[in-house]
C-alpha cells in the first residue's frame, strides 16, 4: 500500500504539474509572437520520414561557405515563434550564417513536441531525425555551405531532440546546444519521458556514453555541448542538465571537475576543455529560472530575442552565448538590421488527435489517479 501511495502522489503531482505547462502553453498559442511567420519552407528536400516541415532563413547578406545552426523548437511553439523569440533569427540576418528550423505538424503531435520518447524517432536512419538529417543534407548543398560549421540547438523537447540528433549523427555537427532538455537515452515511451522530466534518472557516467556510442557507427571525434538550465524549472526538473553533461564528459573522457567556474549574476558557468584546451563541454545555470531559454531583450552585445511564454528575460542571452561559443559572431563585420519583425499569423487551434503527446500523458495520469480512487469517473 506504500507504494501504490507513493505512486498515486506522484501521478497527482505530474498531473498538477502538466495542467501547469498545457495553462501556460494555450497562453502562448494567443500570442502573435508564437504562431507562423515569414520563414521559407522547402518541401522537396529528400526523405521524410517524420514528416515534419523544412523551414529555413537565409539572411540576404549570407557568408560565403557559412555556417548552419539546426533550431529546434519546444512543445506548444513554432519553428518561427521560436526562431525570433529566442534571438536566432536577428543574429542570422547580423553575422551572415543560415538558419534551418524543422516544425513538428499536429498531425504528429498535438503539442507539436518533437517525439523524442520514440525509438522509431530516435534512431538514426528513421523517423524524425533521418527527417532532419534530409534536411541538413539539403541545406548544406543548396547553398554550399560549410559542412564543418553545422551546428544544432533546441528547447525542452527541441533540447532532448538536439541530444538525439548529436547521438544518432555526430559526424555531422560540430556542437550542440541543449535548453531545458534530457540526455540521449532518457526514454523510450512517454510513461518514461515523463519521468524522465519529473523524476530524473541518475545512470553512471559510461553508462550514458554507451547509449550514445551505440548510436551511430561513429567513433570521435565527438561534437562539443553545451547544456543550460534553469535551476527553478519545474517541468524539466535540472537534474536532467546534469545528466546531459555527464554523457558528453564521458564520450570526451574528461573529470568531474570543470577547468573554468565562474557566477555573474544569475549565471553560474562550469567549463570543461579537451587536451588542446578548447572547450568540448559546458554546463550553464539560470538562478531562479523556470522552463524556457533564457534572453536578454534589446539591441548590441550579447542582447537578442523578445520575451514570451518560455522564452524568458533573465538578463542573460543563451542564444547569444551558443552563438559566441561556436564562432559565429567573431570576425564577420555586422550587418545592421532595421525595420519591424514581420507580423505572425494567427496558429491554427489543436487537432482532437489523440494519440499525441499531451492526450496520452493525461489518458494515462487520469486513468491511474480513476484506479486509486482519487479521481470519479
Amino acid at each position: 500500500m506504500l507504494n501504490l501511495g507513493q505512486t498515486t502522489e506522484k501521478l497527482a503531482r505530474q498531473r498538477r504539474q502538466w495542467q501547469a505547462f498545457k495553462a501556460a502553453a494555450d497562453r502562448m498559442q494567443k500570442m502573435p509572437g508564437g504562431a507562423g511567420g515569414p520563414l521559407t519552407e522547402v518541401t522537396d528536400f529528400g526523405p521524410n520520414p517524420g514528416n515534419l516541415r523544412m523551414l529555413t532563413h537565409v539572411p540576404p547578406r549570407l557568408q560565403r561557405s557559412a555556417p548552419l545552426v539546426v533550431v529546434l523548437h519546444g512543445c506548444t511553439q513554432t519553428a518561427a515563434g521560436y526562431g525570433y523569440g529566442s534571438g536566432w533569427v536577428d543574429l542570422a540576418d547580423r553575422f551572415g550564417f543560415a538558419l534551418l528550423l524543422p516544425e513538428q505538424r499536429r498531425d504528429n503531435n498535438a503539442n507539436t513536441c518533437f517525439n523524442w520518447f520514440e525509438s522509431k524517432h530516435a534512431r538514426r536512419g528513421s523517423g524524425e531525425a533521418e527527417s532532419i538529417r534530409a534536411m541538413v543534407a539539403h541545406m548544406v548543398a543548396d547553398h554550399g555551405l560549410d559542412r564543418s560549421r553545422v551546428y544544432v540547438t533546441g528547447l525542452s523537447a527541441g533540447g532532448a531532440m538536439t541530444s538525439v540528433m548529436l547521438a544518432t549523427h555526430p559526424e555531422l555537427f560540430a556542437g550542440g546546444a541543449v535548453v531545458a532538455g534530457l540526455p540521449y537515452g532518457a526514454a523510450g515511451s512517454v510513461g518514461e519521458a515523463f519521468d524522465a522530466m519529473f523524476q530524473p534518472r541518475s545512470r553512471p557516467r559510461q553508462a550514458w556514453g554507451d547509449l550514445v556510442r551505440s548510436a551511430s557507427p561513429h567513433g570521435g571525434p565527438w561534437p562539443r555541448v553545451a547544456v543550460w538550465h534553469g535551476d527553478a524549472d519545474a517541468t524539466v526538473l535540472p537534474r536532467n542538465a546534469d545528466e546531459v553533461a555527464k554523457q558528453w564528459l564521458d564520450l570526451h573522457g574528461l573529470g568531474p571537475v570543470p577547468d573554468v567556474e565562474r557566477t555573474i549574476g544569475v549565471h553560474t558557468e562550469r567549463v570543461w576543455r579537451n587536451a588542446a584546451g578548447e572547450p568540448a563541454v559546458e554546463l550553464h545555470t539560470l538562478s531562479g529560472m523556470a522552463h524556457g531559454v533564457a534572453v536578454c531583450p534589446g539591441e548590441g552585445d550579447g542582447r537578442c530575442g523578445s520575451a514570451g511564454p518560455f522564452i524568458l528575460d533573465v538578463g542573460v542571452s543563451s542564444t547569444w552565448r551558443i552563438a559566441e561559443s561556436w564562432g559565429l559572431t567573431r570576425g564577420v563585420p555586422e550587418v545592421e538590421v532595421r525595420g519591424p519583425v514581420p507580423e505572425m499569423k494567427p496558429q491554427p487551434q489543436p487537432s482532437h488527435a489523440e494519440h499525441a503527446l499531451g492526450a496520452r500523458i493525461q489518458s494515462v495520469i487520469t486513468r491511474a489517479l480513476e484506479a486509486a480512487g482519487l479521481m470519479k469517473r
